[in-house]
């Protein structure tokens, strides 16, 4: 079940609410969490039964690492670091059996001529994200000791269906104390309409916005065989704007759907594409991961500790992680250590004193999003090469060929500038689509996000009309619904 479909807007959400703040007050706080629990396991069997069994088995697993590792820190046990390096290993192994196996087989055929079968496996939705919840908690365990609860609260922790997907990557410190706050047990008219707001937001920016990119985006990665300088520009912004639009619509659904229940998830994007170093980028976009990574990853590696060098090195690997972790190919560990190389090269730069215009630093860096974009998103290696082939114009820059009595343009065809059909290589589609992507730049530019808007939000004729027209908006573009891209990863 998507969140963007008709059985969870008007079905599944409006029931599990109903029942779980019914349960809340005729009965009690366990048999509404416990009902909220079913509503998530149900809601992921929706999916396939066999990635709630092996959500369950993690959940399991994980807890009784937990609850060993958090009794043997309070008692200074010998046995605690045993127990912590089991829970991690358990954890990467059980990630690395889903999303790697194939990935690591076809390696192993590869280099040594053999012909391993791969194995008939499929990606459990949400495990990329739910194994680093559950890595965080027994970190926490382990530097501080404490964070003992019991099973029901961290069962639905880890599987509280607005999340369990696709994020934010939550932390247990975070959500757990929601759960059992009696203030949070009573409906709130309040949340109710700050929720639907937000996530109102989220199923237009999905539906109106990057499925309606995903036809620039998918013919030009994967319909072309061939790209020109201004389709390929095109077709990459096109995917800069559908996945922020895409990822970020996901975290506002989310969002929406948890203060129904009285539950504040953290922000995962602030304006990203506000950025103008790659640092700042990566402190706006998909903040949870950020975060996750710098605490977890970065810290216990020295992070900065150790030297310049060692410093650089780790960058190095938490991107080259970062790619790995968003999938099993090489192009993402290519993606991880290109930009790995950029936040050196950003770090290194800003050793020197030197400090570019604002609006020059916003350009390098943004044209540098779109080239390593390519990498994300492209299928094949042929495809990546096709359509950075077309942005440097090896395939020719043409422009339309009203212009060519222009003489401006006439005095451009020294350096290249031809005059032909700009867009013969891309979707047959209504003119505005090629577009779109770059009116989508003033606009994440200039207008505040969903957060910011979320912060002001008063229920009022105007947000109500406002909440009205995208909930519209988005129900009826639901014929065409397609998953979340990062339900891939």
């Amino acid at each position: 079940m998507l969140f963007n479909s008709y059985a969870f807007i008007l079905i599944f959400l409006p029931l599990a609410a109903a029942g779980y703040f019914l349960l809340h007050r005729f009965f009690s706080a366990k048999w509404a969490l416990i009902f909220l629990l079913a509503a998530s396991l149900c809601f992921m069997s929706l999916w396939n039964v066999q990635f709630t069994l092996v959500l369950m088995f993690s959940v399991l697993i994980n807890f009784a690492c937990g609850s060993a590792l958090s009794a043997a820190a309070e008692s200074n046990a010998k046995s605690k670091k045993p127990i912590f390096i089991t829970g991690i290993i358990f954890n990467i192994l059980l990630l690395g059996f889903f999303k790697y196996s194939n990935f690591f087989l076809e390696n192993v055929n590869a280099v040594f001529a053999t012909d391993i079968h791969a194995l008939r496996i499929l990606l459990p939705i949400g495990i990329s994200f739910y194994t680093f919840m559950q890595i965080a908690w027994l970190m926490d365990i382990y530097r501080q000791g404490g964070y003992r609860y019991d099973f029901l609260s961290y069962c639905l922790y880890v599987t509280f269906f607005p999340y369990v997907m696709s994020g934010p990557i939550a932390y247990h410190r975070e959500i757990i104390p929601q759960f059992k706050t009696p203030e949070n047990w009573t409906f709130s008219t309040s949340n109710l309409c700050r929720g639907l707001f937000i996530f109102s937001i989220g199923l237009f920016k999905k539906m109106a916005i990057a499925d309606t990119l995903a036809i620039i985006v998918n013919g030009g990665f994967d319909a072309s065989r061939v790209l020109t300088f201004t389709e390929a520009w095109i077709t990459s912004l096109s995917f800069t704007m559908q996945i922020y639009f895409d990822f970020s619509g996901y975290t506002d659904m989310a969002i929406g759907a948890a203060l129904v229940f009285n539950i504040r998830l953290p922000i995962n994007f602030n304006s990203p594409y506000k950025a103008t170093n790659i640092k700042e980028f990566w402190q706006r976009w998909h903040i949870t991961l950020s975060r996750f990574l710098l605490n977890y990853v970065y810290v216990p590696l020295g992070g900065n500790r150790k030297g310049e060098t060692r410093t650089l090195v780790n960058i190095l690997l938490l991107f080259i992680i970062c790619g790995l972790w968003h999938g099993a190919a090489w192009a993402f560990v290519f993606w991880g250590g290109l930009t790995g190389l950029a936040s050196i090269v950003y770090r290194l730069w800003g050793k020197t004193g030197l400090r570019l215009p604002k609006a020059i630093a916003w350009l390098v860096y943004f044209g540098f999003f779109n080239i390593s974009a390519v990498f994300f998103r492209a299928q094949t290696w042929q495809d990546t090469i096709k359509v950075l082939k077309g942005m440097i114009g090896l395939n020719g820059i043409y422009v339309s060929p009203n212009l060519a009595g222009n003489p401006f343009w006439q005095k451009l065809t020294v350096i290249g500038i031809r005059f032909g059909e700009w867009r013969e290589n891309l979707p047959d589609t209504d003119m505005y689509l090629y577009f779109l992507c770059f009116l989508l730049i003033p606009f994440v530019l200039l207008t505040k996000n969903s957060n910011e808007l979320l912060e002001k939000f008063s229920p009022n004729w105007k947000n109500a009309l406002a909440v009205s027209l995208m909930m519209i908006a988005g129900l009826l573009l639901l014929n065409k619904t397609s998953s979340f891209l990062y339900f891939n990863f």
